[in-house]
């Protein structure tokens, strides 16, 4: 998808080393010369099997890690640190266990130029955004998987980020949770249109939610292919253009790992 490369995600050449260690004096490497655009607005699934570094790179997208070669940059700003334009959802919720649902949210809040009566009127505002009205001073020991992940996602909404990174947020639910929240996200972004990066390995999840599927091949970690879904939204599993779609690409996974492409 081309677009002005001062607008949206630039990633270019990327290359991820951990450190030495005893026995391997180059250190590991798990992200090698990865070169992505991501549109404003779009979303975009990387998929890929554990160790592909597909988490690292989204870690390097939120600035939580900046030890890298290349470059990440956001609406033509290099990525340096965090920033509360970009939120992230993990796969453990990550809530604070004494505060509740809606203290939760507010305390992604501390550091924005917002008074405390717009503080709360945000936190109003995601609380019915992901439809927990009624348990905003519920305790995160008094909420299900699925509703805690709700309020994960309330609070990497709340400061209205240009990006919303998501790191296999369904990974830990059951089946029917999992799908009720894939079509409540999707929901969220049609409403909200901001950019959104999801980090799956389930390729249904990646086709169902993504305008793009990035495929990432392991060790090193690099960009297999870029598959177009062009489906229309919302997707049924059952059609059969999805159901190639899943062929597709799960016949990149089933390639020997010394396949020349």
């Amino acid at each position: 998808m081309t677009h002005p490369v001062s607008e949206g995600i630039r990633i270019r050449r990327v290359t991820k080393r951990y450190p030495k260690q005893a026995g391997n004096d180059d250190g590991l490497l798990v992200l090698d010369d990865v070169s992505l655009d991501i549109a404003p607005g779009e979303f975009v699934s990387v998929l890929g099997a554990s160790g592909c570094g597909k988490s690292t790179l989204l870690r390097l997208v939120a600035g939580l890690d900046t030890d890298y070669r290349g470059e990440i940059s956001v609406n033509g700003e290099r990525v340096r640190d965090t920033s509360l334009e970009r939120g992230i959802v993990f796969q453990d919720h990550r809530l604070f266990p004494w505060l509740t649902a809606a203290q939760n949210i507010e305390a992604a809040l501390r550091n924005a130029p917002l008074s405390l009566q717009q503080k709360r009127a945000a936190v109003a505002q995601h609380v019915a955004l992901v439809g927990l009205q009624g348990f905003e001073r519920a305790y995160p020991h008094e909420l299900s998987g699925g509703m805690a992940q709700r309020v994960a996602i309330a609070r990497g909404l709340v400061n209205r980020p240009r990006v919303l990174l998501l790191d296999e947020p369904f990974g830990a639910l059951d089946a029917l949770t999992r799908a009720r929240l894939q079509t409540e996200l999707q929901r969220i972004w049609e409403q909200e249109r901001i950019t959104m990066i999801l980090v799956t390995h389930d390729v249904d999840e990646a086709i169902q939610l993504g305008d793009r599927v990035v495929t990432m091949a392991p060790r090193p970690g690099r960009i297999k292919r870029i598959t177009e879904v062009g489906l229309p939204r919302p997707r049924e599993r059952g059609d059969p253009r999805f159901v190639q779609l899943r062929e597709q690409i799960l016949a990149d996974f089933a390639e020997p790992a010394h396949h020349a492409a």
